[in-house]
């Protein structure tokens, strides 16, 4: 299924439009495929693995007419080891939070889209179909959002991972928040309704690429755990956890990891 036939002309789409033109038609789908499988009686299991492959196949078939030359690393897909030869390649999240996808009225999962060029990220997008909301490399950054007045700071995190993002938070003399979606915490920093994104563990490219680009792009300070600078399009195509701060914070949440 593609929304894009006939759709636009490739040459005239630059690459941070064609991440958010398929990340929000990757969501809209979504957005039909869950409601259409309810209403069907699947089991949530179903629900999942439909919403999976429908946005994965949406956005690779895509990608195939419009960006024909590029590689692609899909977590849906199979990884295909040319992509390591490849100036260009698209990184895929076609449903992050699955899991939340599959539980009804859950708004915690994300559809993601990423150009790197060597490794670095060069477009990306998030979109959020649930709360109607698109996140890009193109976009300005969300100043109202941040000033949201608030008592204390807010740390996000996994609903799993909580020590750090404690430790952090009584550095900055915050609070800690969890909820689902990589793409779904780091936009909530984005808009201004956390103020630090802390995960921990590893995570895989796809769970981080966009996220982490739209973020930087947004002004946030982004790198991994360890306080690497993020790479991607690695054979083993996993960072080093993920920390998104406001710059007002990053000082001090860092000092506190001890780097």
């Amino acid at each position: 299924m593609s929304h894009l036939s006939p759709g636009p002309d490739p040459g005239r789409v630059c690459d941070h439009q064609l991440a958010g033109l398929l990340a929000r038609q990757a969501g809209c789908l979504l957005v039909d495929v869950r409601h259409q499988a309810w209403s069907q009686g699947r089991t949530r299991h179903q629900v999942m693995e439909m919403g999976d492959r429908a946005a994965h196949d949406h956005l690779v078939d895509c990608l195939a007419r419009m960006r024909p030359d590029d590689a692609v690393l899909s977590e849906e897909g199979d990884d295909d080891s040319r992509r390591l030869s490849s100036e260009r390649v698209w990184i895929l999240d076609p449903l992050d939070g699955t899991r939340d996808y599959g539980v009804p009225g859950s708004v915690e999962w994300a559809v993601h889209v990423a150009l790197v060029v060597n490794g670095v990220p060069v477009a990306a997008a998030v979109d959020l179909p649930a709360v109607g909301r698109l996140y890009g490399t193109l976009q300005e950054p969300v100043e109202g959002g941040r000033n949201l007045q608030r008592d204390r700071p807010v740390v996000i995190t996994s609903r799993s991972q909580w020590g750090e993002a404690e430790h952090v938070a009584a550095a900055i003399g915050g609070v800690v928040r969890s909820c689902g979606s990589a793409g779904v915490k780091a936009m909530a920093v984005v808009e201004g309704t956390a103020d630090v994104y802390v995960h921990p563990s590893g995570l895989y490219e796809w769970d981080v690429c966009a996220p982490a680009a739209v973020a930087a792009a947004a002004g946030l300070d982004v790198c991994g755990m360890d306080g690497s600078d993020l790479s991607y399009n690695k054979a083993r195509p996993v960072v080093p956890g993920l920390l998104v701060t406001r710059p007002e914070y990053t000082s001090r949440v860092r000092a506190s990891l001890a780097w």
